[in-house]
């Protein structure tokens, strides 16, 4: 169903890929947009071993074309150093599909509402972070994407060497 990727060398394994899932800090959704046009969309997000989640507004462009179709793709840039000598750079990304929800249980709204939190306020105390939720509880929307395929990728300098492409990148970036 999903195709196989061209360059298999510089394919992430899935441990890899769940790292760059936890440490990415945004990404892009990619929906069905409206007459034909796809809708992309950047998002903070957090991912909890499993699935995705995201939140957002209660009405919306997103919700819209989540509604006409679940299936979407998000992608998210973990590395992406410009190497101007070589006219490339050395990258590392993954891209997600899978089909979208509303999460619409309390309990699990709230389990990944705080995940988000916790991920963008790591410094807030709880009391504060409870108080946030709750004031914003009313008009607040959680996504969930469930995981249909995941794959990752990385510059093919990364996957030779990465300690030497790095070293190499900084040497270039200091000493034209």
């Amino acid at each position: 169903m999903f195709r196989e990727m061209r360059r298999t060398r510089q394919a992430l394994s899935p441990a890899d890929c769940a790292g760059v899932l936890r440490r990415g800090t945004s990404g892009v959704l990619a929906l069905d947009g409206m007459d034909g046009y796809p809708y992309a969309v950047p998002l903070s997000y957090v991912y909890d071993g499993e699935q995705i989640y995201f939140h957002c507004a209660k009405t919306g462009h997103k919700l819209d074309a989540i509604r006409r179709n679940p299936k979407a793709s998000f992608c998210i840039i973990d590395q992406d150093q410009v190497v101007p000598e070589e006219y490339t750079s050395y990258f590392r990304s993954v891209i997600v599909f899978g089909r979208l929800r509303v999460v619409e249980d309390a309990a699990r709204k709230r389990a990944a509402i705080e995940l988000l939190a916790q991920k963008y306020a790591p410094g807030d105390s709880a009391e504060h972070r409870t108080r946030t939720i709750e004031r914003e509880w009313t008009p607040l929307c959680v996504l969930e994407l469930s995981i249909d395929h995941l794959s990752g990728k990385e510059a093919i300098e990364l996957v030779q060497d990465p300690k030497q492409a790095e070293t190499q990148f900084h040497q270039k970036a200091v000493c034209p």
